[in-house]
């Protein structure tokens, strides 16, 4: 079925299947393709988000499950803590899909790392649908959920073009500029591979 993703400046996106099928404005598409679903959004869209350290916060920080909050609080464990820790495959495993559901609400369709060497790690991300993007070295900047928090420039995946995939996210701020200011903490909707994966409101 056909889905229109619109914001609150009627700026849309028909997607199909894995692909954005139509660009244009909300009305436009209306009327070109009358029978499509329709889901509008408030603030703006955008190409999703591309986080570069997800080595770092995927394979090198454990992120607690809810229900460990009392005793692990709720922020990604590294260095000694999470050596304390010594998580296991299970662990690890769990603990990439909540990292992964957790870059989702940030806006980020695809990470950028080394070759993942936990294979738990790799094949929790791998059902994901989260793009991993291959990377040189160690990037700069502090690892952090939100890209705009990491302290190196933010990298936007490729632009939303009438037959690409269907990869973006949906930001409840005015403009770019307030995107930039409040960071991605504002996400509201990130569609990956063309299925809303993460929904706000």
């Amino acid at each position: 079925m056909l889905t229109i993703h619109a914001d609150s400046r009627g700026r849309a996106l028909a997607v199909s299947g894995e692909r954005i099928a139509d660009t244009g404005l909300l009305d436009e598409l209306t009327a070109a393709h009358p029978h499509a679903r329709v889901r509008e959004w408030p603030g703006i869209l955008t190409s999703g988000l591309v986080n570069p350290h997800g080595t770092e916060l995927l394979e090198e920080a454990y992120h607690p499950d809810p229900r460990e909050a009392d005793e692990l609080g709720t922020e990604p464990l590294t260095g000694d803590a999470l050596a304390a820790l010594a998580p296991d495959d299970v662990r690890w495993g769990a603990s990439a899909r909540r990292g992964v559901q957790r870059m989702l609400a940030h806006g980020t369709v695809a990470a950028a790392c080394d070759p993942l060497r936990n294979r738990a790690v790799r094949d929790a991300v791998q059902r994901t649908g989260l793009v991993l993007a291959g990377r040189h070295g160690r990037p700069a900047g502090v690892p952090s959920l939100d890209p705009f928090a990491a302290g190196v420039p933010v990298v936007f995946a490729p632009p939303r073009d009438r037959g690409s995939a269907a990869r973006f996210a949906v930001f409840d701020v005015r403009d770019e500029a307030e995107l930039a200011e409040r960071g991605a903490g504002t996400c509201v909707a990130t569609v990956v591979a063309g299925r809303l994966v993460y929904r706000g409101r």
